[in-house]
């Protein structure tokens, strides 16, 4: 596999759309950052309002799974994005370089190293390994999914059906799970508002619903998700402040978590919703983050969150909790304060990360590294960060992307175990730090 990145394409922006409205091809900037028309924080009336009734449940979609099987060489063709809506784009974060103008050769400095790099012939959105640190999936802007094997570094097989051809939008989030007979499942949410259950080895589409708007049977895009410890429950977030549990073994809709209608009480989001985290020692419990600037805290038994606390402004999967100590890692996507963690029980600041002196980072993904260190990435500097924890210092980088990078995932267990995967454009750079052992794919 190349070591060279290639050059990405502009990341559109997917908004609100009707029947039958026309397609806008002028581009803008990331879905991730805004998917619909503008920043809250310049128009504040755009968004659902979160005091409108229960969405009513959702059938499961009839598809043909549609599985495509291709050269790990070759790839898809490269494919233009596109941006779907009405009204003009805003031009509020104007000033953010998505795309470098100047044509470096990434390179890492530090104890880190290019291990290889997966060329994927689309823009990639998200990328997830498996727990068994033997696959990993990459979700991407034209709504396929690509499965690799961790053992050599072959391509496998894309994960695409029927209705995610004819909407080629984007993926939005994966994440694996074992079904009840411990077959491999990997749940993906996608910008079209569906949420589908794939069956890894079978290249399979096992079921699929339809994440519908707050107001009841309105589209809304699927931005998020996360899946409880058990591995019984996930939970979606999306363009409107509404987060929908599921139960994963009878594919219903259980509750539609959001605000009550008291204005003395933030006790849900008012605005969209980036990220969505199960803690991952107590079944009950989540929290999520987006561009109200709050982390809200959540019990699976309530419909209102049970507290919060303000500051993050989370545009990405930029919510971690490290279940040792009990605390939250929380990524905004703002100069100042980026990087920030915070106490799970008291919700109270424990420290801040500072800037790096290679240039500031807008965060759009974040993770805990292990016990000592954190791995964060994002726009302007388009770099990703290896920070020690304790000494809150930068100890190895990734430089000279010519896109941003909106996801990364490391590896937890096997041979790859501290492997770190890493999106930017249409490749995936696979990192390794001095002291791991990883023969060359």
């Amino acid at each position: 596999m190349s070591n060279n990145a290639t050059a990405a394409s502009r990341r559109g922006v997917f908004q609100a759309h009707g029947d039958g409205e026309e397609e806008s091809k002028q581009p803008s900037h990331s879905y991730m950052l805004s998917d619909f028309d503008s920043d809250p924080s310049t128009d504040p009336g755009s968004e659902t309002d979160p005091d409108s009734e229960e969405a009513e449940s959702e059938a499961e979609l009839d598809r043909a799974p549609d599985t495509h099987k291709e050269s790990a060489t070759t790839g898809l063709d490269l494919t233009e994005l596109r941006d779907v809506g009405k009204g003009p784009q805003t031009n509020v974060y104007k000033e953010e370089a998505y795309i470098s103008t100047t044509h470096t050769q990434p390179k890492t400095k530090g104890e880190l190293h290019i291990h290889s790099v997966l060329e994927c012939g689309s823009e990639v959105m998200t990328c997830q390994f498996n727990n068994e640190g033997t696959l990993l999936a990459v979700g991407l802007s034209d709504g396929a999914i690509k499965l690799y094997s961790m053992d050599n570094g072959n391509f496998l097989q894309t994960l695409r059906d029927s209705s995610s051809i004819l909407s080629s939008l984007p993926v939005t989030a994966l994440r694996f799970t074992l079904s009840s007979q411990s077959r491999c499942l990997l749940l993906a949410t996608y910008a079209s508002g569906i949420v589908r259950s794939w069956y890894v080895w079978g290249g399979e589409c096992l079921w699929g619903v339809r994440d519908v708007g707050e107001t009841g049977g309105g589209q809304r895009q699927t931005l998020s998700l996360s899946v409880s410890a058990s591995g019984e429950k996930a939970a979606t977030g999306g363009s409107d402040s509404a987060i929908h549990l599921y139960d994963l073994s009878t594919h219903q809709r259980l509750m539609t978590c959001k605000a009550s209608s008291t204005r003395t009480v933030m006790d849900g989001h008012c605005f969209r919703v980036f990220a969505v985290t199960f803690h991952p020692e107590m079944e009950r419990e989540f929290i999520s983050g987006g561009w109200d600037n709050t982390i809200q805290f959540w019990d699976t038994r309530q419909q209102h969150s049970v507290r919060m606390l303000s500051g993050p402004h989370v545009c990405g999967d930029t919510l971690q909790i490290d279940p040792a100590v009990n605390h939250i890692l929380s990524g905004s996507w703002r100069r100042d304060n980026a990087l920030e963690i915070w106490d799970y029980a008291s919700g109270q600041k424990v420290t801040e990360v500072p800037h790096d002196y290679q240039g500031e980072s807008k965060i759009y993904t974040c993770l805990w590294l292990g016990q000592d260190h954190i791995v964060a990435a994002g726009s302007q500097s388009n770099m990703l960060r290896v920070i020690n924890r304790w000494t809150m210092t930068t100890e190895s980088r990734l430089l000279g992307l010519s896109s941003a990078v909106f996801g990364s995932s490391v590896c937890l267990a096997g041979k790859w175990t501290g492997l770190i995967a890493a999106t930017s454009g249409t490749s995936v750079y696979l990192l390794e730090r001095d002291g791991q052992q990883h023969s060359k794919k």
